[in-house]
């Protein structure tokens, strides 16, 4: 008894460690204040205010932001980054689904497959627009001849403003889809064959085994891909002005052109690249819902 007291009370003069931790979370706890929050913080101040690149200017309210959305160019450029980023990580999560379960099933120079697959993820995007723009050229390019061969356009693609956009969704699907089977195929590898074996085993059939046991543990890699994907493209600007040369906007470059210093839309840009910070968040905490109800039906 005398020695489970002397435990007791040693126990409880014990000091907290939470001081201890407190003291050593907190710096880097202010380095990302300092380098993170603080930026956002004040680019959200600017963008209630007429900010030049000299002064924070005066308080305008929703100024900005009002004449914003009535800017036809900034209407253009979320109508653009809009389209690019649904179509585009579509495709990317479509065709790398595919790849990934070709991918891992088990045949002779799988290992040279899996290389050969995820070689374009390699390419830098400037590299890879720039060489797909050569290619896209109307008298030089090899796809553009093609493409005028089969009779798909008769017009240069670099000069068309539809045809400009669907290059670009394909030059970024050929781009990022090995990304996507890459993260798709390490999910694959973590689900157990006792299950498609048992599945199989009940009477399942290929699809069957597919939609009630692989898409399922397949989740959080799902997850993860579309919610890095659609963020990139949300947020996409080099591939945009390497393969237009500057004449395909997006909300990235619309924030660009308001922000530089050269310009005088310096309010407007800081409220643009609020808005393309806001609704990355949005779209990120829609992904994160819409998996955690699915998860809790189930």
């Amino acid at each position: 008894m005398a020695h489970h007291r002397q435990l007791r009370v040693r126990t409880s003069s014990r000091p907290s460690d939470a001081p201890v931790a407190a003291s050593m979370i907190a710096p880097a706890a202010a380095f990302v204040a300092v380098v993170a929050v603080f930026p956002v913080v004040y680019s959200v101040y600017l963008s209630f205010r007429s900010a030049t690149v000299a002064s924070s200017g005066t308080w305008t309210g929703l100024a900005n932001y009002v004449g914003m959305f009535a800017d036809p160019d900034f209407r253009a450029a979320l109508a653009n980054t809009a389209v690019f980023t649904a179509a585009g990580v579509a495709i990317e999560f479509g065709v790398g689904l595919a790849m990934a379960m070709a991918l891992h099933r088990e045949f002779r120079g799988r290992g040279l497959a899996r290389t050969t697959a995820l070689l374009p993820w390699a390419f830098p995007v400037v590299v890879s627009a720039m060489m797909w723009r050569l290619m896209l050229q109307d008298q030089i390019g090899v796809v553009s001849w093609l493409v005028h061969s089969i009779g798909l356009t008769d017009k240069p693609i670099l000069s068309d403003h539809t045809s400009l956009l669907i290059a670009a969704i394909g030059v970024d699907v050929w781009k990022t889809t090995p990304f996507v089977t890459l993260l798709l195929l390490a999910g694959l590898q973590t689900i157990p064959g006792e299950l498609n074996e048992a599945a199989q085993v009940d009477g399942a059939s290929n699809l069957q085994r597919f939609v009630s046991v692989t898409l399922p543990m397949l989740r959080p890699a799902i997850l993860v891909a579309l919610l890095f994907r659609t963020l990139e493209a949300w947020s996409v600007y080099d591939l945009f002005w390497v393969m237009s040369d500057r004449g395909l906007p997006s909300l990235s470059t619309y924030v660009y052109s308001g922000v530089r210093v050269s310009q005088l839309g310096f309010a407007r840009g800081d409220a643009a690249a609020v808005f393309v910070f806001a609704t990355s968040i949005g779209i990120a905490l829609g992904y994160l819902l819409l998996f955690r109800s699915r998860d809790s039906e189930a």
